[in-house]
């Protein structure tokens, strides 16, 4: 067997430098300030933010740097060029894949926020090192707390879309043993179709198999069967998908249309997965057959299930935990507002759900300034839960059934629903934030 050779070669950062480490970085030559550059920007892209906000990093260290930095952002790559005095240096970077980190987005932040003020103290050798600790983070959660966190978030997402208590307690072995594997999966560096495709599989037999041993057993209807969905939910990628959508509200079109592609690219798989373990199990997707409750009761269970929803996201997302509570009460407020208005009002459910998310976008901001975590790390986790994951399977399911109109129709709904998100959280961010605000 041939050995195993990475097909991203490692960079050695540290055997670019070539000043004397007690040069302070804002003397350093153009080519150890552009590499500096580009490492934030290339690390700040492997956590998963959109063009916008890696290029707004770059923009800080470069004017700590008293240099000059244009950048072209996709997904996985960086193009760069950096002007000192006449002087250009030109660097392209990329990376082998993507995901989600907010623990490390924070600290990414946290760096670029206070980098001006010790420019002229840190060598560019120091620096490194301290990009090196970040890069070497491990993190917060092993692969059972992520099972579990998908297992909650899954659970609780059932009961939003009107599921029982046997679909709620299906989805959460589901989905957790599903989220599990996964985890192991991308722990052994196996390939997203791969990864996504064996995760989804084994969330939709577990679930097959404890509802049809509940059946046996117990003599549980087959009715519980449109649950199944639910318990790969887990593998939605909203944070590609809501980020794409900003950054093409903000013209960074090749990053937009890469973190649309690649999410689209998840959901296919995710979806024609689902489908195939349906046909094989003689599963279908029909209604829910939903419990009869009180107003009261249900509005308490919605807080409840949202905010359990929204936290077990934000857990799976590798945030720390209190910025993961954070993320549920604004999720749990906002989600449960964007349901009573979908009972309640005659407004169409895309536009509950740009309500909901400019709502989040407001709160994160206003409590920005008293928690100090960036805005993307509490709205896009407290937003996730409103992405149409089911919409966007029996869209598939129909297509793949040559129903066309009704396969169409699903994805249309879905389609309305994703567009609506992004716009929500812009719109806050237009109202709140002057940067964002111009398009300079």
């Amino acid at each position: 067997m041939s050995k195993f050779r990475k097909q991203h070669m490692t960079i050695s950062w540290h055997e670019i430098i070539e000043s004397e480490e007690n040069i302070p970085a804002i003397n350093a030559t153009l080519k150890e300030k552009a590499t500096l550059v580009g490492r934030v920007g290339l690390m700040m892209l492997s956590v998963g933010t959109g063009a916008w906000r890696v290029r707004a990093s770059m923009n800080k260290i470069s004017r700590a740097l008293n240099i000059t930095c244009t950048a072209d952002i996709g997904l996985l790559a960086i193009e760069y060029t950096c002007i000192e005095n006449g002087e250009t240096y030109t660097n392209a970077l990329s990376i082998n894949t993507t995901g989600v980190n907010t623990d490390r987005l924070n600290c990414l932040e946290e760096f670029a926020d206070g980098f001006q003020e010790r420019a002229e103290k840190y060598s560019v050798e120091q620096f490194h090192r301290i990009l090196d600790k970040f890069q070497e983070m491990p993190a917060n959660y092993k692969a059972w707390n992520l099972g579990l966190a998908s297992a909650i978030a899954c659970c609780a997402f059932t009961f939003l879309l009107g599921g029982g208590a046997v679909e709620m307690i299906c989805a959460f072995f589901g989905a957790g043993v599903g989220n599990f594997v996964r985890k192991k999966l991308l722990e052994k560096h196996i390939t997203l179709l791969a990864n996504v495709t064996v995760g989804v599989a084994s969330a939709c037999c577990v679930y097959v198999l404890l509802l049809k041993l509940a059946e046996i057993v117990i003599g549980v209807s087959n009715v519980h069967q449109a649950g199944y969905i639910c318990s790969m939910l887990f593998v939605i990628p909203g944070f590609p998908l809501i980020t794409g959508g900003i950054d093409l509200a903000k013209l960074d079109l090749r990053s937009g249309l890469e973190r649309v592609t690649y999410a689209l690219l998840i959901i296919i798989m995710a979806t024609l997965t689902g489908w195939i373990t349906a046909t094989i199990f003689h599963f279908h997707p029909s209604e829910f057959n939903e419990p009869e409750l009180t107003h009261t009761l249900t509005l308490v269970l919605r807080l409840i299930t949202s905010f359990c929803g929204v936290y077990g996201f934000s857990l799976m997302f590798n945030s720390p935990r209190k910025m993961a509570l954070i993320a549920g009460i604004i999720g749990m407020i906002v989600n449960t507002l964007r349901l009573e208005l979908i009972d309640f009002t005659s407004i169409p459910v895309s536009t509950a759900a740009f309500v909901g998310a400019l709502c989040s976008g407001l709160l994160a901001s206003a409590l920005k300034k008293k928690v100090g975590y960036p805005r993307i790390t509490l709205t896009v986790p407290s937003i996730v839960i409103m992405v149409p994951g089911m919409f966007m399977y029996k869209g598939i399911y129909y297509m793949a059934l040559n129903d066309i109109q009704t396969g169409a129709l699903w994805l249309t709904k879905a389609l309305l629903i994703v567009v609506a998100l992004p716009l929500g959280l812009i719109f806050a961010r237009i109202l709140t934030d002057t940067n964002f605000r111009k398009s300079s």
